[in-house]
């Protein structure tokens, strides 16, 4: 094994090892890394200490050396609010590059990897498909809801009916108290669920072990069993690259459509923003949870997790991949099927006064024909833009609204909350995108404009930065080229008619001063505005924003820092 083949070339390792704590007779054992982000710094990392023990439980078992190392991970919704949260999607690619560095500068023959968040798993993920050794990864499980089924996203909500005075600070401090009652990913469909989804639906993850309810035993027993399974993948070095090669069906946070780009692109692989349109055109939307649906994200794994969802649209999927069990997708199904598992899941459900059909609808009978997703194109959008339309009221399918044009979120949550913004409206962000900003969520605007009843069916918020995956509402992101690169989004001002056309595709510019004007005459105007349009000066002359907003490619490729490559 490569652990002791390099004990030969560097002769200090065993002696370094012995100092760590390692025993004599352990340094000829396989030495299995197991990498986390375990860290005080939010419910979705600070429990896996206890999921890292289970898995060097299992390494041990099964005749392995496991090494902890730890990269822990920020918070999103801790970084909401201030330029904090500009520290967010750059922190992924950071991660990653610190797992490469532990993984090349120390022998290991396997790695398990445990994460639970937004921007944890897609950097695991990253790291695993970089490195191409053996590898598990293992879900950190999600929260509980709290009292009435109250889940996190909804204080964006609660704070902007707080703003509007519509509720006491008292009741806003409850909802507060409550919301995250345990640790875990927060209950929702958001980019922490999707990417936990997404790992176990690339067949990196063992079969359903993504969300499973942090409370429960079930999430240590199964990264015990990651750790066990460690060890045969070092065996038998089957690796990432043989494995990575179901997002509408679940609903899943727009954020995926920055990740899994970025995961492909360490596997060589290019995934195109169409490919996605086109998956969410043919998979239709089935699963009843929030942010899109009723029921809180814990009940999802009750009613059978991912490999439930699987079942429904099977037709749909490669059952012959290979995934990190060694067997095919077709053959865990199978497998699933005769364990025990569903009636293992199923069994808390009764409690709940809940039924599987009330969180996965069949696929004769889903919420919507179609997947959540949406790519749009034009001359607004020449490379692309996302829209999660599962979201949207039908009256924003097809619509023409008029723009109101800010260069930074501040000034745009001001005007919604202060009632300066009116139905008919398109409310445009700028300057946000990776190049310009670092690319931040907009959570707190479009949460002020989904929780008023007058604004929500009546506008919408388009930006060349990106959305929560708790998002819901009129919200169109990743806007591309983004405004710092000159990107039409730069050139749009205030009155410019802007068409929204979701079933056919298309977002564009169709008029100026509130007319409606020719193509010719569009295209005449956009480039005299062009010609006077002036590039900003970076806000960022040091530390890592100066190098990602210099080195990171458009979000439709996947937000990446072509500076690693």
């Amino acid at each position: 094994m490569k652990s002791q083949q390099l004990r030969k070339l560097a002769p200090e390792l065993d002696s370094l090892r012995l100092g760590s704590g390692w025993k004599i007779d352990e340094l000829s054992k396989p030495q299995i890394i197991v990498e986390s982000s375990y860290g005080h710094s939010h419910p979705g990392s600070a429990h896996l200490d206890k999921l890292v023990d289970e898995a060097g439980i299992g390494i041990k078992e099964k005749g392995g050396r496991a090494a902890n190392y730890f990269v822990t991970d920020i918070c999103d919704g801790e970084a909401q609010g201030h330029d904090g949260m500009n520290y967010s999607l750059v922190s992924r690619d950071i991660m990653a590059a610190m797992m490469e560095i532990h993984v090349k500068a120390t022998p290991f023959d396997a790695g398990v990897f445990i994460a639970s968040c937004d921007k944890s798993v897609p950097a695991h993920l990253m790291a695993i498909a970089r490195l191409d050794m053996p590898a598990i990864f293992m879900p950190g499980g999600i929260m509980k809801a709290g009292p009435n089924l109250l889940t996190l996203e909804q204080i964006g909500t609660y704070s902007a009916q707080y703003e509007r005075k519509e509720i006491t600070e008292e009741q806003f401090m409850v909802y507060k108290r409550d919301a995250c009652p345990d640790c875990g990913a927060c209950s929702f469909m958001g980019t922490a669920s999707t990417m936990q989804v997404m790992a176990e639906a690339l067949g990196i993850a063992l079969p359903g072990s993504a969300l499973i309810p942090a409370h429960l035993p079930e999430l240590k027993e199964t990264a015990r069993k990651a750790g066990e399974h460690a060890l045969g993948l070092a065996k038998e070095e089957l690796k990432p690259s043989d494995i990575m090669t179901v997002h509408a069906a679940i609903a899943g946070s727009s954020n995926s459509l920055l990740h899994l780009p970025a995961i492909a692109h360490e596997l060589g692989i290019q995934l195109s923003p169409d490919l996605f349109d086109k998956i969410h055109r043919k998979i239709p939307y089935l699963l009843n949870i929030r942010p899109s649906g009723f029921w809180p994200g814990e009940y999802f794994w009750y009613a059978g997790g991912v490999p439930a969802i699987m079942e429904e649209i099977k037709e749909f999927l490669h059952l012959d991949v290979m995934t990190v069990t060694g067997k095919t997708l077709e053959e865990n199904l199978k497998d699933l099927q005769l364990n025990g598992f569903y009636k293992n899941c199923h069994k808390y459900l009764p409690a709940l006064g809940v039924k599987v059909g009330d969180i996965i609808k069949p696929l004769h009978t889903p919420i919507k024909a179609q997947g959540a997703i949406a790519i749009l194109k034009g001359n607004l959008a020449p490379e692309g833009a996302v829209v999660k339309h599962s979201a949207i009221s039908p009256r924003l399918m097809q619509v023409t609204l008029k723009a109101r044009v800010f260069d930074c979120e501040e000034n745009a949550i001001e005007a919604v909350l202060q009632k300066k913004i009116h139905p008919g409206e398109a409310v445009f962000i700028r300057y946000e995108g990776p190049k310009g900003s670092g690319m931040p969520e907009m959570f707190y605007t479009t949460e002020a404009i989904a929780s008023d009843p007058e604004l929500v069916e009546t506008i919408a918020l388009i930006t060349d930065g990106r959305f929560s995956g708790a998002t819901r509402g009129p919200a169109i992101g990743h806007v591309s080229p983004e405004a710092s690169e000159g990107g039409p989004i730069a050139l749009v001002e205030n009155d410019d008619l802007i068409r929204i056309d979701i079933p056919a595709r298309t977002l564009d510019i169709i008029g100026t001063d509130s007319i409606e004007r020719s193509v010719e005459e569009i295209e005449k105007i956009l480039s005299e505005r062009r010609a006077h349009w002036i590039k900003p000066e970076s806000q960022y002359k040091k530390g890592i924003l100066d190098i990602y907003t210099h080195n990171s490619v458009s979000p439709m490729k996947g937000a990446y820092m072509e500076f690693f490559m």
